[in-house]
């Protein structure tokens, strides 16, 4: 796989208390595999759809015992640099850049609103070995209540064209490399409980979604949203049994006209 441009989504991993229970549910939804955990590398374990690599889930490292979330990963050639662009606009490097032995090189850090994201440096893994398909990531939108934050932040760190989408309902914008979008930014209305920190939301590509949401709530799942059609595919958003957030999309299944969009930047 070559090298992903920089601000390309392309890995994402969880730390989950029960890693077990996260590998049994995500096997049932999405039809991950997984490899033997990495003791080297504090029990990460690596998922796989048909044979390549979509995902991992960890354990909690000791003080870091929390909710689990869903982390997105945006590649840099350079993740130093990288840090050194979000600490001088507004955001906050949380961990790194720290070196994976000959993996790569990650950065754990938050907007300027207090969403957590990573950057990944590529060394031999060199991110996601499919996108798009049936059980691999396929969207990824930041959720946040300071719009005008990451608005600025983003496109200062990672170089993105800014696209607003002309719907007086929702404050939704998309983020472009180049003529491709990659990253969606969705403000947070009052639906959303004051205890739900900002966050990204991660989509994961499914054949049916809802096959997808019957399996997940049969095994604990939550349903916040959906199922729904729109001009992109048939979605929902969840929560899995340990509480992390994430969101099916049947991409087949688009209804609808495409949403008309405004050059921002």
């Amino acid at each position: 796989m070559n090298v992903q441009a920089e601000g390309m989504p392309c890995w994402v991993d969880a730390m989950f208390t029960d890693v077990e229970g996260a590998k049994s549910f995500y096997g049932d939804v999405l039809g991950w595999t997984f490899a033997e955990a990495s003791s080297e590398y504090g029990g990460y374990t690596q998922a796989y759809r048909g044979g390549k690599a979509v995902a991992a889930v960890v354990p909690p490292m000791p003080g870091q015992e929390g909710q689990s979330a869903w982390c997105l990963y945006l590649a840099s050639p350079n993740a130093a640099a990288a840090a050194e662009r979000i600490s001088a606009n507004g955001g906050e490097v949380m961990m790194g850049p720290m070196q994976v032995g000959d993996f790569g090189t990650m950065v754990i850090a938050k907007d300027p609103g207090g969403v957590v994201f990573g950057v990944w440096q590529g060394g031999v893994h060199k991110g996601f070995e499919k996108i798009g398909e049936t059980g691999a990531f396929a969207w990824a939108e930041v959720y946040t209540r300071a719009p005008e934050k990451s608005d600025a932040f983003f496109p200062a760190v990672f170089p993105y064209k800014v696209k607003r989408m002309e719907d007086e309902k929702i404050d939704f914008k998309i983020l472009n490399l180049g003529d491709d979008a990659v990253l969606g930014r969705m403000k947070m209305t009052d639906d959303f409980p004051a205890e739900v920190p900002p966050y990204i939301n991660v989509y994961f590509a499914v054949d049916d979604c809802d096959a997808a949401i019957a399996k997940a709530t049969a095994r604990g799942a939550t349903v916040h949203f959906g199922p729904m059609d729109s001009p992109f595919g048939r979605f929902a958003a969840l929560s899995d049994p340990q509480g992390a957030a994430f969101s099916v999309i049947d991409m087949g299944t688009a209804k609808g006209d495409m949403p008309k969009l405004t050059d921002e930047s």
